[in-house]
């Protein structure tokens, strides 16, 4: 495994020094990040493999908090978007960690909020407390990011600690 994330993030290195420019038009629906950079095509199995390139190596967390490996930071890529697809791509991920109040994909979701280091202990601690509201048989993934932005939004120590 330590190979493979190695070998990837060598072809990142490359695909960054090579001068490749990608916009935010250039990625399909997994996303930007490493994944984009590698597999190009909009097709549904070189999207799984971008998404799981993506989500193994971190690099889609990064890309979009530094404006890198494809990820936009000039309004071309909403916040908001990147949120929902964030989302609905790790939906049963972060069900299972919103249960425990803590794990990968929540301290993601976190960051991709605008909370602080603080805000992230605090969401991990409201998710948990809050499940059984945040998630029920009808939660989609665009419910459950509703539900959780309201959910900071009223309470204080989220709303300042989480600019969403």
């Amino acid at each position: 495994m330590k190979k493979e994330l190695l070998s990837l993030g060598l072809v990142g290195l490359l695909c960054l020094s090579s001068g490749i420019s990608v916009s935010a038009a250039d990625y399909g629906v997994a996303g930007c990040g490493f994944g984009s950079l590698i597999f190009k095509e909009n097709k549904g199995g070189q999207q799984v493999l971008a998404a799981t390139t993506n989500g193994t190596s971190g690099s889609q967390t990064f890309g979009i908090t530094t404006g890198t490996l494809g990820c936009a930071t000039d309004g071309l890529v909403q916040k908001e978007k990147v949120q929902e697809v964030f989302v609905s791509l790790n939906f049963n991920s972060l069900e299972a960690e919103m249960a425990q109040g803590k794990g990968e994909k929540l301290e993601a979701l976190s960051g991709l909020l605008g909370c602080s280091t603080n805000g992230t202990a605090q969401l991990g601690e409201y998710t948990k407390s809050n499940f059984d509201v945040l998630y029920t048989q009808e939660t989609t993934p665009s419910s459950l990011l509703s539900a959780v932005k309201d959910g900071i939004r009223k309470d204080a120590a989220l709303s300042k600690s989480c600019k969403i």
